[in-house]
């Protein structure tokens, strides 16, 4: 209703100050003419029409005040109402939450939590465990069948150096044994028997020590092999 009233006021205003301008050209015309009467009588309709335009221009701010108060109302209103529902809601909403239940609710999930994690680490090291036995015996396999292709036993030791020399048939090398590898802690000989190097006088006094020293060397060279 007083953006209406405003709207009118507005119209009429225009329609004084058209009044004016149509006075004031009516004066200069009269005045033209000599015509003083007339020319006082449309000057004093001026002065009114002037005043009128000034008091709708006043009632028009005033009824722009009356508005902005009404929308301050307003709007007071609409947050109050918004700050109404709100508490109304959070009312609700505590009366809803059971703290002891929450309480419980976190108690329980965190009890939970720690047996997931320990049932984790448990399954982690049992996974663990059992690739590490996978891996030693893979490990284990792998040896023994590079020790079998080589054809050396790892149960016996390692001989010590002879001092004595070797076999007594064993004078110009190394024999070779043909019913297969060479054990460790065997004598390479080559009859077998009982000629340990001292069969008699001549074949003791001469040994071939360089024949054991290359046969000591190979089986160094072999274990080192191994090791690697």
């Amino acid at each position: 209703m007083i953006t209406r009233a405003i709207r009118e006021l507005d119209r009429e205003t225009r329609a004084l100050e058209r009044e004016e301008k149509r006075l004031t050209i009516e004066i200069k015309k009269m005045a033209r003419e000599n015509q003083m009467k007339a020319v006082k009588i449309m000057a004093r309709d001026l002065v009114r029409t002037r005043q009128y335009v000034t008091k709708f221009i006043e009632m028009r701010s005033q009824l722009q005040g009356c508005a902005l108060k009404l929308q301050t109302v307003s709007s007071h209103a609409a947050m109050a109402e918004a700050m109404s529902s709100t508490a109304k809601a959070m009312m609700k909403m505590n009366k809803a939450i059971n703290v002891p239940s929450i309480n419980k609710m976190m108690a329980e999930f965190e009890r939970e939590n720690m047996k997931s994690e320990m049932m984790q680490e448990m399954l982690g090291d049992a996974m663990d465990d059992a690739f590490d036995t996978n891996d030693e015996e893979a490990e284990d396999l792998i040896v023994g069948q590079v020790l079998d292709e080589i054809g050396i036993n790892m149960s016996e030791g390692i001989p010590n150096a002879p001092e004595m020399g070797l076999a007594a048939g064993e004078k110009n090398g190394p024999v070779k044994s043909s019913n297969g590898p060479v054990m460790l802690g065997e004598v390479v000989g080559g009859d077998g028997g009982g000629n340990s190097g001292t069969d008699d006088g001549s074949n003791g006094g001469n040994l071939d020590s360089g024949s054991g020293d290359k046969a000591l060397t190979d089986l160094e060279a072999r274990l080192n092999n191994l090791k690697r």
